[in-house]
């Protein structure tokens, strides 16, 4: 069943009212560097299906990424912690490095999408290492009879302070970006307004310092556009870009790889609902994005609204040690990178990322059950039935014991035929076949053309 996208909050707010450090929201270049050596990335997010059904959760998720574009998320995509005040659950997280290499992780008050919903406080926790969570609170920031929507932080050196940046509907009547000041994330200072452009704007995304400039992110109707200043001050920022987007797009994020002079901006789309997109650039100053081939970047199952973090490869390995990596795949396909493998009434398909249920796309790659050399694919949610072949097609089937059975479920991964980087499934009782899509249907082919090559290909990911 395809579920009918969501309104964003953009859309309900229409209608009711007439260093080579990385750098995700909010971080200033340099702050944090002793801290943050080495080529690895967190990102945070929270979970919803195009149903709000199966794989919605309104908790604090983790990701980690060696080169913050292909995600692995952790605690098996569930929460690792969870609000216990106000609306108890959270959209929007945000993680922000401090000045003594800590971290701060902000969110917003809201558990589902009733936009109505008015909350003067956003949810803040401490944590040294991402892996244990200490001090949660709410931070009340303003008094107004609205939100706060998308908290972020950045460091402004010249108040010695923090600012935290927010979308709230003040007495002009739209959404701006509010600001309030704090040491502590447990009081802030009166609201001011940080960028009103005079119409609705939400989700402010801030580089701190890139090239003696700062540049502030946004939403902007349905596009990302980005403003700049050479100062932090409230009211500084000029907008200087056209927008991009892929449909209907907001939560902007901004990253720039520890290893090159790139800059990534990534954007949440909700129509349909939850699929990220992401822009390239080699100079932030021109304004200007290259959209990036999906091949390249995988999000995490069902994430929503991502801030992105630089994270020390050290901290890396000990946020797997800690909450372990997934015990399912999911396989993207090499020319339809949009498309995941799945089974859909028990026909092996690839079809669009979201795929509702999400768990007709993960799989278990396990030992062949005809040969261990192998493998094979085990449904997450028929653990009984395995992907077979039966008259070349692949079907999800029970596994019913018999040694025709498991050799028609048996597979050997090889190096990907048109890349070998990705993977390949070579059908072990018919050896000169591979796992293809045609029709965006599974079924196992000889391969002999480009095409074939490109059918036959998938990356093993999360």
């Amino acid at each position: 069943m395809t579920a009918r996208p969501l309104p964003s909050r953009r859309h309900f707010l229409g209608m009711a009212a007439a260093t080579p450090l990385a750098v995700s929201g909010a971080l200033a270049l340099g702050a944090g560097t002793a801290h943050a050596a080495g080529s690895a990335y967190a990102m945070c997010y929270f979970t919803e299906s195009t149903s709000l059904g199966e794989g919605t959760d309104y908790g604090l998720h983790l990701a980690v990424s060696q080169d913050s574009l292909n995600w692995m998320p952790l605690n098996q995509n569930s929460p690792l912690v969870t609000p216990t005040e106000g609306d108890l659950g959270l959209r929007d997280p945000f993680i922000l490095r401090k000045q003594d290499g800590t971290f701060v992780v902000l969110a917003t008050d809201l558990k589902g999408t009733d936009w109505n919903y008015v909350s003067q406080y956003i949810h803040v926790w401490y944590t040294t290492d991402l892996r244990t969570f200490t001090g949660y609170h709410r931070l009340k920031l303003h008094s107004m009879n609205t939100h706060c929507w998308a908290p972020e932080a950045f460091w402004d050196p010249a108040r010695g302070q923090y600012a935290v940046i927010y979308s709230a509907v003040n007495d002009t009547g739209h959404n701006v970006i509010m600001v309030n000041y704090t040491s502590d994330f447990l009081t802030a200072s009166d609201p001011q307004v940080f960028f009103d452009p005079g119409y609705d704007v939400i989700d402010g995304d801030m580089a701190v310092g890139a090239g003696g400039v700062n540049y502030l992110y946004f939403k902007k109707d349905q596009t990302l556009v980005g403003a700049r200043s050479t100062s932090l001050a409230p009211g500084s920022f000029t907008e200087f870009t056209t927008g991009v987007a892929h449909g209907g797009t907001e939560a902007p994020t901004l990253v720039r790889s520890q290893t090159s002079g790139t800059w990534y901006l990534w954007g949440d789309t909700y129509t349909p609902n939850g699929v990220f997109y992401a822009w390239q650039s080699t100079d932030l100053a021109s304004g200007t994005w290259t959209a990036l081939d999906q091949k390249t970047y995988t999000q995490p199952l069902n994430s929503k609204h991502c801030g992105i973090t630089a994270i020390s490869t050290t901290e890396y390995d000990n946020l797997v040690a800690k909450w372990g990596t997934p015990a399912w795949n999911r396989l993207k396909s090499y020319n339809y990178p949009a498309r995941y493998v799945r089974h859909s009434n028990f026909v092996g398909r690839i079809d669009e990322y979201p795929i509702d249920p999400p768990s007709d796309s993960q799989w278990k790659l396990v030992p062949g059950l005809a040969d261990s050399a192998g493998i094979s694919f085990q449904s997450v949610n028929y653990p009984t039935r395995y992907l077979r072949h039966y008259d070349y097609q692949l079907r999800l089937d029970v596994n019913d014991g018999t040694s025709a059975f498991a050799a028609d479920a048996t597979f050997y991964r090889t190096p990907g035929l048109a890349d070998a980087s990705w993977s390949s499934f070579r059908s072990y009782n018919n050896p000169t076949r591979y796992i293809r899509h045609a029709n965006y249907v599974l079924r196992i082919d000889p391969i002999s053309t480009t095409t074939d090559r490109q059918d036959a290909t998938f990356r093993v990911g999360y």
